[in-house]
C-alpha cells in the first residue's frame, strides 16, 4: 500500500500469524478435517493505527480528525460523527472507522472500512489501501476468511503490491491454506526480495508443508535482512526443535525473550521454553 506502511495492527497480526502457523513448536501440522486453526479474540485494548493513514479526502477537517486519532480516539470518533452529520463524506467515514479501530472495535471498523473502499471517490491506490486496512482489522477480529476477501479486493486494484500480498499470505496461513500462503509470499518477494517478514511467513508455510530445509534457508535469509527479528528467531527455534536441535531452539527462543520481551513472539517463545523444560511428557 503506497499510502501507509503495512504496520497497521502489526503486533496483533503477528499474534494471529504465529498462532495460525504454529507459534508453539509441537503444533506442526493442521488437522486434516475440522475447523481452521484458532485465531486470537478481538482485543479490548486500544489498537495501534497506521503512522500515515491513506488519504481518501483533502480538507482541514479530515486532517484535524486524523490528528486526533493517536491521543484522543474517542474525541476523533465524536468529531467524525459530528462532521459526517454535516456532510463530511468519505473523510468523516474513514476517520470514524479508524477511531473505532483505535478504540478496540475491529469488527465494526472493518465493516466500515470495507464499505468505504467499495464506494469512495478516491483513486484505486487509496481504495486498495483502505481495503487493506479492512483486511487487517478483520484478522484482529478473528475473521480470517473475510480478511482474505478484503485483501483480494485490494489486490484487484493494485495487483502487484507486495504489502497486500504479504497480508493475504498471513490470512491464508490463518485458514490453514499453506500452499496459497506460499504462493502469495512468493509473489511478494518477486516484487521486493528484501521483505524479511515475507521470508518468515514463507518459511512457516513451508514448515507446514514438510519442507523444513527450505524453511530454514528462508529464515536465514530473513535474518540476513533483519538481524535479531523476533519472529524469524521464533520460527527458527521451532524448525530447530523439529529437527532435534533442542539446544539451538532454546538459544533462539531465549534470544527472543531477552531482546524483545514485550513482543508477541516473546510470549510464544516463553511457552516453548517452558514446554521444552517440561520434557516429552508435557508435549
Amino acid at each position: 500500500m503506497r499510502f501507509a506502511p503495512r504496520n497497521l495492527l502489526l503486533g496483533a497480526a503477528v499474534v494471529a500469524l504465529v498462532l495460525a502457523l504454529g507459534g508453539a513448536w509441537w503444533w506442526t501440522t493442521p488437522e486434516p478435517e475440522g475447523p481452521p486453526p484458532p485465531v486470537p479474540e478481538a482485543s479490548e485494548e486500544v489498537l495501534p493505527l497506521p503512522p500515515e493513514p491513506p488519504r481518501v479526502a483533502d480538507s482541514p477537517e479530515y486532517e484535524e480528525c486524523l490528528g486526533k486519532l493517536r491521543d484522543d480516539a474517542q474525541g476523533a470518533l465524536a468529531f467524525a460523527e459530528s462532521w459526517e452529520s454535516r456532510g463530511g463524506g468519505d473523510g468523516a467515514r474513514h476517520c470514524s472507522a479508524l477511531a473505532l479501530l483505535a478504540l478496540g472495535e475491529p469488527e465494526r471498523a472493518a465493516s466500515r472500512l470495507e464499505n468505504l473502499a467499495g464506494r469512495a471517490a478516491a483513486g484505486p491506490a487509496a481504495r486498495a489501501a483502505v481495503y487493506g486496512q479492512a483486511g487487517q482489522a478483520w484478522m484482529v477480529a478473528g475473521q480470517a476468511l473475510r480478511a482474505s476477501g478484503a485483501f483480494t479486493l485490494a489486490l484487484a486494484l493494485t495487483p502487484n503490491d507486495p504489502e497486500l500480498l504479504v497480508d493475504r499470505a498471513i490470512a491464508a496461513g490463518m485458514l490453514g491454506r499453506f500452499a496459497d500462503s506460499l504462493a502469495d509470499a512468493d509473489r511478494a518477494l518477486a516484487q521486493d526480495a528484501q521483505r524479511a517478514e515475507a521470508w518468515v511467513f514463507r518459511a512457516a508455510a513451508l514448515r507446514h508443508m514438510d519442507r523444513g530445509q527450505e524453511a530454514l534457508r528462508d529464515i536465514e535469509r530473513a535474518l540476513q535482512i533483519e538481524p535479531g527479528s523476533p519472529e524469524a528467531l521464533l520460527e527458527r527455534g521451532i524448525l530447530r526443535q523439529l529437527q532435534g536441535d533442542s539446544a539451538g531452539a532454546r538459544a533462539d527462543w531465549e534470544s527472543v525473550v531477552a531482546n524483545s520481551p514485550d513482543s508477541a513472539a516473546a510470549d510464544l517463545a516463553q511457552q516453548n521454553l517452558a514446554l521444552n523444560a517440561a520434557g516429552p511428557a508435557r508435549r
